[in-house]
């Protein structure tokens, strides 16, 4: 049995870990890995479900050794959470002896090469996106304070470190992979390796088991129209998820007003956490309280919410970084067979076009909403054909033997040796 390090900055407790990176592990470990994840946990979710994590890891015979995310002071926070992270990571080597490290995004990827460079032990860099482009992006590091700039040329210059070290590498997209190619195709080349070889496509999934149609029952549709006080004959346009950052909530409310004139009896489903952000931006757009509902529903609860759904709407500001985005909700809808409007972000824009799943909005043209609204409006489409698409590209299966066949990639060259 082959023991296997997975490291997170992302905590297992968090929405994020449920979905993206536990479900994946218990598969993992069903084909005879031993895994042992570090992770960071917020104290509020880590305090309400720890137990319930736990459980799920015994079950599965994962080891779990969660650390707490600290975020005072800033700044000095990361850097001891990142000390604790590679502590912690060798004293379980030495009594693990890992033979790879799965590490998830960049900031875990310092220790994958700490291993890789110090210890001769192989490392996964799973990148997720373009990570350090997307905190400036976003907004969270602004390159005119020195502080950031620094702290922002350090992670691209480990970038490039990560991807020539990284055993395998691990991209969302297809746009992302042709973007490291642009960067760092020659520097491979010099090191005798090809991005080809290394590198795989694997986009966020969902799990269809859990976000699929047939599994939703009328009567249970009715009861939750029923307690967020929406009307039998009002259509449903929804957007699940954060709000912030890269999000274009003024935008999503803009086509909100251009969808109601189409259709008059529609409301605006928000399901989300972001409630204070949504009552704002609906003041400041001059769209009616009434309108809009406002719903944080937990996990379980997801698919039967968005089942609500005519259609779904989400846009995404189109930044450098976001090309190596693969959005979470889109595949969740495809499995519940909700066409959507959507930007082109990744590889959804190619998702889009070749298939009956929805209307792809040109945002930075003027935005012709009303265009968008009478196409959808024309289409036909069908639940099944929708969630078959969305099992073809996002199906949690698929990505659970993907990874294994990454797994096996390192661990047999390892072999080779």
């Amino acid at each position: 049995m082959k023991s296997v390090l997975y490291l997170t900055y992302d905590g297992l407790t968090d929405p994020l870990g449920q979905s993206q990176i536990l479900p994946y592990l218990i598969e993992l470990s069903k084909a005879n890995f031993e895994i042992t994840i570090i992770s960071f946990e917020k104290k509020a979710p880590f305090n309400k479900i720890k137990h319930l994590i736990e459980q799920k890891c015994k079950e599965a015979s994962i080891t779990w050794a969660p650390l707490i995310f600290h975020t005072k002071p800033p700044l000095l926070s990361k850097w001891y959470d990142r000390f604790a992270l590679k502590r912690l990571a060798i004293n379980l080597h030495k009594t693990s002896n890992f033979s790879m490290v799965h590490c998830r995004s960049y900031v875990a990827s310092e220790v994958g090469l700490y291993f890789k460079k110090k210890l001769n032990v192989p490392f996964l860099f799973d990148m997720r996106g373009l990570w350090a482009d997307e905190k400036v992006d976003c907004g969270q590091w602004d390159l005119k304070k020195w502080w950031y700039k620094k702290i922002f040329t350090h992670y691209k210059n480990l970038e490039k470190e990560y991807i020539l070290n990284a055993a395998q590498i691990i991209s969302l997209t297809f746009k992302g992979k042709d973007e490291l190619f642009k960067l760092y195709g020659a520097a491979l080349t010099k090191s005798n390796q090809t991005l080809e070889k290394k590198c795989t496509i694997i986009p966020t999934c969902a799990d269809f088991n859990i976000f699929n149609y047939k599994n939703i029952s009328v009567e249970d549709q009715i009861s939750l129209r029923k307690k967020l006080n929406i009307l039998p004959n009002q259509i449903v346009l929804s957007y699940s998820g954060s709000l912030g950052g890269w999000y274009m909530l003024n935008e999503m409310l803009l086509f909100f007003k251009a969808f109601k004139m189409k259709h008059p009896n529609a409301i605006f489903l928000f399901l989300t956490r972001d409630k204070k952000i949504i009552e704002n931006a609906i003041t400041q757009n001059l769209i009616n309280q009434e309108d809009v509902v406002i719903h944080f529903s937990q996990k379980e609860e997801l698919p039967l919410c968005l089942s609500l759904s005519k259609y779904s709407v989400f846009f995404i500001s189109p930044y450098y970084s976001k090309l190596a985005s693969s959005p979470t909700k889109h595949a969740e809808l495809m499995g519940l067979g909700i066409p959507v409007f959507c930007n082109d972000i990744g590889d959804t824009g190619k998702l889009m076009n070749e298939n009956n799943i929805g209307e792809l909005v040109d945002i930075s043209r003027g935005s012709n909403f009303e265009k968008n609204i009478e196409n959808m409006n024309k289409k036909i489409f069908n639940k099944e054909e929708i969630a078959e698409v969305g099992k073809k590209y996002f199906d949690i299966k698929n990505g659970v033997k993907s990874y294994l066949s990454v797994y096996n990639k390192i661990l047999n060259s390892i072999e080779k040796i």
